[in-house]
């Protein structure tokens, strides 16, 4: 595809091609299948999968499935659902336990090469005589172990002869680099957990950063590239591809990762979010997961233009939430049907309008695309408007209906406000209207203006609908400031929905879960594929019309 926007990466892939280091490109992307897939991911999906198709390569879609205490087979279909609905088909689907003999193989050569070692210290123990980034560690007692004791130590743990956590393969190292994560790393642990894939055939599981770079080059991965918080871990992983003997040599790039004003990037808080009941499902709308922002609206077409657009760097950086919010309103300005919503209805009753008389209107089906045709919209006596679009007593610059003020409706008259009526509690709940004949839409009618025009939808006919607006999920830090311990829970907004009970058009009778519509005046909304029935659809608000962010 061609891209124009900056990549360090692109160079560097470049480069190796034209000096002959490597033939062909490939690259992957790795997710652990702990959750659901976030925005974050989307950035990381399409750099991987746009620079192979750049260079003619491949893209492998594997999980790293090395920790079968957090992981479920839910996510892995979960999150090839998200890759395809992005639009990309992997070339290759693996999973790092495809390769658990293979690696347990590699682990017995590091320690055939005195390059690994059985630890008996208990984690909290390991941490301990890890050190300090100020002070170097120290060796475990069981450091100097010999070859044989540990051959024979790691079969037992492999053979389910310890419980969790009396036993741990480390790699051997150097326990004084400046570098934490040389310090004789853990490779191998003990867990008598069944895994989705491999069931109880194993007891013991490599960590990601043992199993990562051995996945890479068994793959013959020429470009490994990962966020920024890997670059420390770069070393361990360059020390187990040459260690382990690999025949391929993977290149590990870091870029810096995506981060999102008012959301929370982070799959243990997305997934405390869940089990909480702080929102309902990994694919509530309100949710950064990419699941969330099908479910709410947004195209893939909109979240492809938006990482695009960022380029790749190699530092972080935080991008606001309204910029993904443009890209999808100018993907979905062209491509959806207007139509009138009343999210919050007021009655009007138009007094001169005959009774029986139910009259078919033309509207447009998109102004700005008018090979979209035409939809014919009833109109008759009594219509629902916006209660915000009738006061009893309007400040100054208010255009809207008021007694004795009139306005345009929407495709059809001019109406007249002439009076309304109360409950006991003192709230309007109708408004009664004269309508002029002569000023229907489309008429030519030039006899005088009105300032206001308001949306409307006819009462007779008008289908219920669920309507679902949405705020920020997360409050800017800011806003709790002031709070000496506060965790990002007390940033969540206890504002971010409200849920409103209006009406819609009978055109819309047979839409379809997933289905697209601009509301007139209100914004863009999507048909959610959750909740809807076919009694009573539900709109989730995908983005207002208009928006402050600036690109």
């Amino acid at each position: 595809m061609e891209n124009n926007t900056s990549n360090f990466i692109r160079p560097i892939i470049k480069q190796d091609l034209e000096s002959g280091k490597h033939n062909q490109v490939i690259t992957r992307f790795p997710p652990e299948p702990n959750g659901y897939l976030h925005i974050g991911h989307a950035k990381s999906i399409i750099i991987n999968f746009d620079l192979a198709d750049e260079f003619n390569g491949k893209t492998n879609l594997r999980f790293d499935d090395t920790n079968p205490l957090k992981e479920d087979t839910e996510f892995v279909e979960s999150i090839k659902e998200d890759v395809k609905w992005l639009g990309y088909e992997w070339d290759g689907l693996f999973f790092a336990s495809d390769y658990f003999e293979e690696m347990y193989k590699r682990a017995v050569l590091l320690i055939n090469k005195g390059k690994a070692y059985v630890d008996d210290l208990t984690a909290d123990e390991i941490r301990e005589y890890r050190g300090t980034l100020t002070e170097p560690g120290k060796d475990s007692p069981y450091r100097n172990r010999s070859v044989e004791e540990n051959l024979e130590l790691f079969e037992k743990m492999r053979n389910g002869e310890f419980g969790n956590g009396e036993k741990a393969l480390r790699a051997k190292i150097d326990m004084s680099s400046p570098n934490i994560n040389l310090r004789d790393p853990v490779i191998y642990r003990i867990s008598h957990t069944t895994h989705h894939n491999t069931g109880d055939k194993w007891c013991i599981y490599p960590v990601y950063s043992f199993a990562h770079p051995i996945e890479d080059a068994l793959e013959d991965v020429t470009h490994s590239i990962c966020t920024l918080e890997f670059e420390d871990q770069r070393p361990l992983y360059n020390w187990v591809v040459e260690e382990t003997e690999m025949e391929s040599k993977p290149q590990q790039i870091e870029f810096g990762r995506l981060n999102v004003t008012n959301t929370v990037m982070s799959k243990r808080k997305l997934k405390q979010l869940v089990e909480e009941g702080f929102v309902d499902g990994w694919d509530d709308p309100r949710m950064p997961t990419i699941s969330g922002l099908r479910r709410r609206g947004y195209t893939p077409e909109s979240i492809l233009a938006f990482c695009r657009e960022l380029g790749v760097s190699k530092g972080d950086g935080t991008v606001d939430s309204r910029m993904l919010d443009h890209f999808v309103r100018e993907d979905l300005k062209l491509t959806t049907p207007r139509t009138m919503g009343v999210i919050r209805p007021l009655k009007v009753v138009i007094t001169n309008y005959p009774e029986a008389q139910v009259e078919m209107l033309d509207a447009e089906i998109n102004p700005e695309v008018p090979e979209m045709g035409m939809r014919k919209i009833p109109f008759s006596r009594e219509i629902y408007i916006e209660q915000e679009d009738f006061m009893e007593e309007p400040p100054n610059k208010y255009f809207r209906l008021f007694p004795g003020n009139e306005v345009r409706l929407k495709h059809a008259y001019f109406i007249k406000c002439e009076d309304f009526i109360k409950d006991d509690n003192g709230n309007v709940i109708e408004v009664h209207c004269t309508y002029d004949r002569e000023t229907k839409s489309g008429s030519g009618f030039t006899g005088r203006k009105v300032k206001g025009t308001i949306h409307w939808v006819e009462a007779s006919q008008a289908l219920p609908a669920e309507f679902r607006l949405y705020e920020p999920l997360i409050l800017d830090e800011s806003e709790n400031e002031e709070k000496e311990e506060t965790t990002f829970l007390d940033n969540v907004n206890p504002n971010s929905i409200e849920v409103l009970a209006g009406f819609i058009e009978p055109t819309m009778k047979d839409i379809q879960p997933q289905d697209k519509f601009q509301f007139f005046r209100h914004g863009y909304f999507n048909v959610d594929p959750k909740h809807s029935t076919s009694e009573k659809a539900v709109f989730n608000l995908i983005v207002s019309l208009k928006s402050s962010f600036k690109k």
